[in-house]
């Protein structure tokens, strides 16, 4: 284990730091800072009435989510299993992502400006500090030139799999989380910090489960299979050896202050209601393909350019994206580096080479992809998928991982090429043009996005509170799902301007339901939400029968609706929906609608 937080061979105790050092440490904020708004600027331009086109349902589901949170912690309510969705069983937020520090320490900011707006804040300020705490830790620890520093810093924070995920994932974001965890776990191998660092990790450990726990999982993994390789290394036994001891020691004060701190949505995560294992995405499909590290992202100047692909499920998993130079660039630095290294500093090398390597591979999923056309061999994922927590993450996320040693890499070798410059007159100019072609492609271009349908005045009037009582069951139509998110928007309007609180059915979470016990997106769907789903999807009004309408009345009483509302515009993630089959099908089960403000209106009546 490591002796000293500089566990990859950081610099020396620096002396008082330089003139020339701040401003490079004012450039590099700047930076970070400025890249963060250019890439959410389609955002900026009307927080309330955009939405980022290739996701705007998780946008929605994080909406809500911070509206839920700063209600439940203002109204005393728990913030980690809700009832206001998924009527009449409720949706466990703790196996789901539910961001719970987020939404309490920004609870004054959602009341005042509204669940959109603090989503763009929150999503802006994780980039920019991803790309801070990656420069603090570089610059401080690990690196002497602070331009090393700011390449690799910036690098890691608009990569392209974080690029791909700020389209709306809040949790994958926050990537100032992971040199922050790596900083105090290698401090707990200086002697007399165990527990003060044990202490600061448990807490560090507690924030990120609430944050990104998928995250916080696969940086656990990439930790300790570093620290392995690293320890194992012959240069490196003894120091390891020598801090065990103090290692485990801040291991198990650790353990002891993330647990107290997460005992109840640790229980309620394994052992409370509507838990499930697994998730209700295929393993095949969220896998990387082989051919997508040397692809180019859609959200870049190549991309824009023309050479972007479609390599990834969708253009939020776009983990790897490297491309063909990048990657020729990082094998020419860790020659470079191991060549220039001494046996000490090999140990980090190879600690850091093959944690790329094995979570490149496993990144790859269950079976091996080129192209996108399957080849048949089997991969290691496949085996491990069957195990517990393992089995409910994506593998293509894992490819996240790859990403930061890159950027050590690059850090790395600006840094060497820096102390002691080639002595060719031809190579400088090389390593330069290396840079710039392996980089300059990958350099972020704004967000995609799109208008969409306003809240309806029905709700932010609060017209809504006439016709559904206290604890009530409102229903859009059609009902609440990942590809018609509007109910959860609604409810995050009410919940946010202090209106009061309706339910909904169904809704956009994780639950159970799934095939063999595993979880499912969603409830498993009823007569009338898939009769309304037909509706809106096909604009053809189905067949309805009296037997229809009574199982469709039936499942209204079993959530306990007494109300159905149809917006004039209703806001479909995937796929346009109309209107007028929605209306003209609700109707055939339930009457004439009454036209209330803007929307149409159904009240159901009580047994």
């Amino acid at each position: 284990m490591p002796s000293s937080p500089s566990l990859v061979d950081g610099p020396a105790p620096a002396a008082p730091v330089a003139r020339r050092d701040r401003r490079v440490d004012l450039v590099v904020a700047v930076a970070a800072v400025a890249l963060a708004f250019w890439v959410t600027s389609g955002l900026w331009r009307d927080p309330n009435g955009r939405a980022i086109t290739v996701n705007s349902s998780d946008q929605a589901l994080f909406e809500w989510l911070l509206a839920f949170g700063g209600h439940a912690l203002t109204h005393g309510e728990n913030p980690f299993f809700t009832q206001l969705i998924n009527v009449p069983d409720g949706v466990n937020l703790a196996v789901n992502t539910s961001i719970t520090v987020y939404a309490a320490v920004f609870a004054p900011l959602t009341y005042l400006v509204g669940p959109p707006a603090t989503f763009l804040v929150v999503l802006t300020l994780n980039l920019a500090a991803t790309g801070l705490a990656w420069y603090w830790l570089l610059s401080r620890h690990l690196v002497g030139s602070r331009l090393a520093a700011g390449v690799g810093a910036l690098f890691i924070a608009y990569s392209p799999g974080m690029v791909s995920h700020a389209n709306a994932h809040l949790n994958w974001t926050a990537g100032w989380l992971a040199p922050l965890l790596a900083w105090a776990l290698f401090a707990l191998g200086r002697p007399g910090n165990w527990a003060r660092g044990g202490v600061l990790l448990g807490v560090l450990v507690a924030v990120a489960f609430s944050i990104a726990a998928e995250g916080l999982f696969f940086t656990a993994l990439a930790l300790a299979l570093f620290l392995a390789v690293w320890s194992a290394h012959p240069a490196r036994r003894a120091q390891a050896r020598a801090a065990l001891p103090h290692f485990l020691r801040g291991l198990g004060v650790t353990a002891l202050v993330a647990g107290a701190l997460l005992a109840y949505p640790l229980w309620l995560h394994f052992a409370g209601p509507q838990r499930f294992h697994g998730t209700g995405f295929d393993p095949m499909i969220h896998s990387e393909d082989i051919a997508a590290f040397g692809a180019y992202p859609q959200r870049s100047l190549a991309g824009a350019a023309g050479l972007g692909t479609a390599l990834a499920p969708n253009p939020t998993e776009e983990n790897s994206f490297f491309g063909v130079p990048l990657l020729l660039l990082a094998v020419a630095c860790f020659a470079l580096l191991w060549r220039r290294a001494a046996q000490a500093r090999r140990a980090t090398l190879a600690a850091l080479g093959v944690t790329a390597l094995v979570f490149g591979v496993l990144s790859l999923g269950p079976e091996a992809r080129w192209d996108g056309r399957r080849t048949g061999q089997l991969l290691p994922f496949g085996v491990l998928d069957n195990l517990p927590v393992v089995n409910a993450a994506l593998p293509s996320r894992l490819a996240l991982v790859v990403a930061p040693v890159i950027g050590l890499l690059l850090a790395y070798a600006i840094d060497s090429l820096r102390a002691d410059p080639p002595r060719a007159r031809a190579a400088g100019p090389a390593w330069l043009a290396g840079f710039a072609v392996a980089l300059l492609p990958l350099l972020p271009v704004p967000l995609a996005t799109s208008a969409r349908e306003p809240v309806p005045a029905f709700i932010t009037a609060g017209t809504w509170k006439r016709h559904v009582p206290p604890d009530g069951v409102l229903t859009p139509l059609p009902l609440t799902l990942d590809v018609t998110p509007d109910g959860q928007r609604w409810q995050a309007y009410a919940l946010a301007h202090r209106q009061g609180e309706f339910r909904i059915p169904a809704g956009f979470f994780l639950g159970p339901g799934g095939p063999d016990g595993r979880g499912r997106i969603g409830p498993p769907p009823r007569t009338f939400d898939t009769l309304m789903d037909q509706a809106g999807r096909t604009g053809l009004v189905p067949i309805i029968t009296d037997g229809s309408v009574r199982l469709c009345r039936a499942d209204l009483r079993y959530w306990g609706v007494t109300a159905v509302v149809l917006a004039d515009r209703v806001h479909g993630a995937k796929y346009d929906l109309d209107e007028d089959a929605l209306r003209r099908t609700a109707t055939a089960i339930l009457g004439p609608p009454r036209r209330v403000d803007d929307v149409w209106l159904w009240t159901v009546p009580g047994d």
